[in-house]
């Protein structure tokens, strides 16, 4: 039996029925890189390969008991945030993180600010835009929007990697630690390139080779790869160069479960080496 302490990731994000992206995707991620996972389920999720069916929101309170559920047994290393679907459950998570963190001190969060799904349906109330700007990017150790995300939080279009690097260092000024802002909306060819930058100064360009293919799951496991990397003690731009090539390494092994075309990504195949 192992006897020494057991750091925990928790994702506080929506359930994919699917089995490819939220909690599911978070898990197993954890999972793989060799990090016990929580979970604080915000929303419930009827969706498969070809979109999302529908969405249920279970009582706030359900949702912060699950958290405090969480906080109360296990020693949590990291939390990752996915799918908050409005104001009140954006709410619900600030003040709980902001509990835990006067609790228990530093907890390195990373904020996935989910917004819409890549089969395009709205998983962000309008209005809550707002009480994410202003209460939650701030308490982010890390935030990982993709570019549709980047410009509804900015109001204003990203059309070159110039200007990805501006609206990075832009997104830093709302408050997070650390910002990896995805290009994979950039253009529909050539090379994918990620920025990050954070309020230490440090700015890097990760790279990787773009697949023709449609996947689901990325933006989670991308998010959760850096929670478990951060919860391994992990730099925050170390955890971030690792997530990258991991969510990779996952697409590359890739399969397609259901009758779409969209690719899965193999997350134990792609586990990195211990």
């Amino acid at each position: 039996m192992n006897t020494k302490e057991i750091v925990s990731a928790l994702t506080i994000a929506g359930s994919d029925s699917g089995g490819g992206a939220g909690i599911q995707a978070d898990l197993k991620t954890f999972a793989a890189h060799g990090v016990h996972g929580l979970s604080a389920i915000a929303a419930l999720t009827a969706q498969h390969t070809r979109g999302v069916v529908g969405v249920h929101l279970p009582p706030v309170d359900f949702l912060r008991a699950q958290i405090d559920a969480c906080f109360d047994d296990f020693s949590i290393g990291a939390v990752k945030t996915g799918m908050l679907a409005d104001g009140m459950i954006i709410a619900a998570v600030v003040d709980a993180l902001l509990l835990y963190t006067r609790v228990q001190g530093q907890l390195p969060v990373v904020v996935d600010p989910v917004m819409v799904a890549t089969s395009g349906a709205t998983l962000l109330e309008a209005g809550a835009v707002a009480a994410m700007r202003m209460h939650l990017l701030p308490l982010a150790t890390v935030l990982t929007p993709n570019l549709p995300e980047a410009e509804i939080l900015l109001n204003r279009r990203i059309q070159s990697l110039q200007a990805m690097h501006k609206a990075a260092h832009d997104l830093l000024g709302m408050g997070p630690r650390a910002v990896l802002l995805k290009g994979g909306h950039l253009q529909a060819t050539g090379d994918i390139v990620d920025v990050y930058v954070d309020v230490h100064g440090h700015a890097q360009e990760f790279t990787h080779a773009r697949m023709e293919l449609q996947a689901h799951g990325t933006g989670c496991t991308l998010a959760s790869a850096i929670a478990a990397n951060l919860c391994l003690r992990h730099s925050p731009q170390d955890a971030c160069r690792a997530a990258t090539d991991y969510v990779h390494a996952a697409l590359v092994r890739g399969y397609r479960p259901g009758r779409s075309d969209v690719v899965m990504l193999d997350h134990f195949g792609a586990a990195p080496a211990k």
